[in-house]
């Protein structure tokens, strides 16, 4: 999105909005700063408790299934929910039966069949029903439970922090947009890079060197220098780890009565956006590329419950209402009626690399036990 419509947005939307957590903790200097003294403590904590892994003091769980983790090392979004979708239409394509598992994070959707809690949980079971999901907060717990259903993989939804359960497959995202969570300060200059409660991140960037790769989305929202410098980091941070780079790629928009549409159905057309993500600077840039004109963007902080009253102000209800999947679900149940933009993820480099690594993981045992009795059929 060009800094010219961006600006024409901000222009349009008058009414008075409370400052998302994210952009509050991206201003330097005042009170904020306080929270430095609390982050180092959680750093602190995080590091030992890492420490504990690296040397054996605490346990990691084995499955008799390979784990696929999908994570990040900041709280928002950084795509890990399309990209446990490709993941899970990858391993189908293969001919093998793969299962999700997640925390079960926010309300229950409410949809008839679907069982699930939290709004990304909701997406996944759209996108690919035929991919058992499980939620357990406890993730050892879960994936025994999967691993009970006799599936050939488990995608961990969000597993990067949770070391309890053993993974066969470390795969870390990393937002080109905002590499360490939050977006840049107004006026200018770096972003803050600390962790919480000050900074966004989960763990400390040096977490990366665990990884089996990181994945770079969100790579054609950035110039090419930027992008050139973040991998240059990272590869200090972790020498020799493979960095692969993915898109979110619209591919269809949703009307209010469930119609798969082309996405050129929004070319030309003046719009409201509402969100509750965790980055809707790159919604915001999607639905430009689109060719529509934004009006004003209703932005929330992720996983917001919404309310018909988010939605009032200034031309309320006399222009299309576009939102994201993740909020779709939500928006449904108030009055006004919304179009949703489908996107999924796209690898535009590297993907051979994420294929010889699936290639690597070892076979389940509901796969050997399969192996078995066709060879005795033919022995």
């Amino acid at each position: 999105m060009s800094a010219q419509a961006t600006e024409r947005s901000r222009e349009s939307d008058s009414a008075p909005r409370r400052a998302r957590v994210d952009e509050r903790l991206a201003r330097r200097g005042g009170w904020i700063e306080l929270l430095r003294a609390p982050a180092l403590v959680f750093g602190l904590a995080a590091r030992l408790r890492g420490a504990a892994y690296d040397l054996g003091l605490a346990r990691a769980h084995r499955l008799d299934v390979p784990v696929i983790s999908v994570g990040n090392l900041s709280a928002g979004g950084t795509g890990k929910t399309p990209m446990v979708v490709w993941l899970a239409r990858k391993l189908l394509r293969r001919g093998l039966r793969p299962g999700i598992l997640s925390r079960g994070f926010g309300p229950s959707t409410g949809r008839a069949g679907d069982g699930v809690r939290g709004d990304e949980a909701a997406v996944i079971v759209a996108q690919v029903p035929d991919a058992p999901h499980h939620q357990d907060p406890d993730r050892v717990r879960g994936g025994r439970e999967l691993a009970r259903r006799g599936l050939d993989a488990i995608l961990l939804d969000d597993g990067f922090q949770h070391r309890r359960l053993a993974r066969d497959l470390d795969l870390v995202l990393v937002d080109a947009a905002r590499p360490w969570g939050l977006p840049t300060p107004p006026g200018g200059g770096p972003p803050v890079r600390a962790l919480l409660p000050r900074g966004l991140l989960r763990e400390p960037p040096s977490a990366l060197a665990r990884a089996d790769a990181v994945i770079l989305t969100r790579a054609d929202e950035v110039e090419p220098a930027e992008l050139d410098r973040l991998r240059g980091e990272i590869a200090e941070l972790a020498p020799a780890l493979p960095i692969l780079e993915a898109v979110h790629w619209p591919i269809a928009v949703h009307d209010p009565d469930g119609w798969r549409l082309s996405t050129e159905v929004l070319r030309g057309r003046e719009v409201e956006l509402a969100s509750g993500i965790g980055n809707p600077a790159s919604f915001e840039a999607t639905v430009a590329r689109l060719g529509a004109s934004i009006v004003r963007h209703h932005r929330f902080p992720d996983h917001h419950a919404w309310s018909p009253g988010d939605l009032e102000g200034p031309g309320d209800g006399q222009r299309m209402l576009v939102t994201t999947q993740k909020d779709a679900a939500k928006l449904a149940g108030i009055a006004r009626k919304a179009w949703v933009v489908e996107v999924e993820i796209r690898l535009r480099a590297g993907e051979p690399v994420l294929e010889a690594l699936l290639d690597a993981l070892p076979e389940s045992r509901a796969a050997r036990e399969r192996n078995a009795i066709h060879e005795g059929l033919h022995g």
